[in-house]
């Protein structure tokens, strides 16, 4: 029999609109499997299975009446507990939003629901969605952090008990722990989903991302909420050209690959840099080494600047009026963010899109840049979330970032990391579909 929890979620809504399966099984049995799973991992912040199971049995009536199924119909979704999702809570990981419970979906909810997703429930996020570490456990090894921020998005789609879950990434919360949990993260360009509706803490940086457990989950759900919004002031127009359809396109010829070190390959682990040596060798001359220049050398030190002082503005009140209910940890951020002067913050933003010109000439005529999701394998202890140094950078320039799951170490994935132009999406999925599949013809 197939195990419908672990049906990627394209999959599990061609099976949904063929009738082969109904909406309210995939949910039962991926409750199933929050209830087997969930009492050890703690992905889950919230959960109401009466109200997921309502909506399988609305979506399940809608096919049997004949009408028209939009693209996730029937198929769960779990949302981080930092997006609202009108009628369960959402505490932002924080006992300062206890029993906050949202009338309005986020932009990029009601777009899921307009899609036919199910809302399952929220998943934990980090304190905040920054660094100080929520309940989560690496389903791959419990005494080793999942990530985060978006920790239990990336534990919940690891483990079947959902296959589409979305997260946020203000510098490595989706494409990091997708890393170490071994699932697909998507962060898209800037402003392709909209963020309204989400906690704010970076308006420069905050990107609304996706996990999932193929490329075609990645880029389904993608599609289903890249609409413009004009409450989202970094939301831009774009044709509504499909990225899966993109992503699926067959190449006429191999894709020209640059792998790019970046200023933070010292920090990677010695099985990290190992096994992107044997990569860059198997790509043979698909794949050159190109690094950044020497003046990009900043960019980790300004996106981290501008991460902790918008933080600090944000956040600012709660370090004001609930000192006493934030981690060590948040409060120690804001202290850095509040001494942040202006000069050097203006410093730091003015310089982005001079980065994002040389980074866009020094890798013209290639279709993706390839670097290492994170350091390494998830590091053990489940104080810390681990490093983003391999993802703020992108993260600063607002250009698309893919991890794929790809490497093993000791029973622990790590991730490979693949990144593209600003807008170039669709050809970035392409890209990495293409490199999937050669890897794994070449296995």
């Amino acid at each position: 029999m197939v195990d419908l929890a672990a049906l990627p979620a394209a999959e599990a809504a061609k099976k949904i609109r063929t009738g082969e399966i109904t909406s309210v099984r995939l949910v039962e049995a991926c409750l199933r499997r929050i209830e087997e799973r969930d009492g050890e991992l703690h992905a889950f912040v919230h959960l109401d299975p009466e109200l997921a199971l309502a909506q399988a049995r609305a979506a399940d009536k809608m096919q049997e009446a004949g009408e028209a199924l939009p693209p996730l119909h029937g198929v769960p979704v779990a949302v981080k507990d930092v997006i609202d999702a009108r009628g369960l809570p959402c505490e932002n990981g924080s006992p300062i939003f206890e029993g906050r419970t949202p009338s309005a979906d986020a932009s990029c909810v009601r777009q899921l629901r307009e899609a036919g997703a199910i809302i399952i429930g929220k998943t934990v996020s980090t304190e905040l969605a920054s660094l100080t570490a929520g309940p989560t456990l690496n389903p791959h090894n419990t005494a080793h952090t999942p990530g985060g921020s978006s920790s239990g998005s990336a534990v919940a789609v690891a483990t079947g008990m959902v296959p589409i879950a979305l997260g946020t990434q203000t510098a490595g919360s989706v494409l990091r722990p997708a890393s170490y949990c071994g699932v697909y993260g998507f962060k898209p360009t800037r402003g392709l989903i909209s963020r309204s509706g989400v906690l704010l803490q970076s308006h420069t940086l905050d990107t609304v991302g996706v996990m999932g457990r193929s490329l075609d989950d990645i880029a389904l759900a993608a599609d289903c909420m890249a609409a413009q919004d004009p409450s989202d002031d970094v939301s831009y127009p774009r044709g509504r050209v499909s990225l899966q359809k993109l992503a699926r396109q067959a190449r006429p010829f191999p894709p020209r690959l640059a792998f790019c070190k970046t200023p933070a390959w010292a920090q990677a682990d010695p099985v990290t840099q190992e096994a992107f040596a044997e990569l860059v060798s198997s790509l043979g001359g698909n794949c050159v080494e190109l690094d950044l220049p020497e003046s990009c050398k900043p960019i980790l030190e300004y996106q981290s600047l501008i991460q902790l002082a918008e933080n600090a503005h944000y956040y600012g009140p709660f370090f004001e009026d609930y000192p006493d209910v934030l981690s060590p940890g948040m409060l120690d951020r804001l202290k850095q963010g509040m001494m942040i002067s202006a000069r050097d913050y203006l410093r730091a933003e003015m310089a982005r899109d001079v980065f994002y010109e040389i980074f866009e000439a020094r890798y013209d005529g290639f279709d993706a840049v390839l670097c290492p999701a994170s350091p390494g394998p998830a590091p053990r202890g489940i104080e810390k979330t681990g490093n983003p140094v391999f993802n703020g950078l992108w993260t600063y320039l607002g250009v698309p970032a893919l991890s794929i799951p790809m490497f093993e170490d000791n029973g622990l994935p790590f991730g490979l990391q693949l990144v593209g132009r600003r807008c170039e999406d669709g050809r970035l999925l392409r890209t990495a579909r293409w490199l999937v599949s050669h890897l794994q013809g070449a296995a």
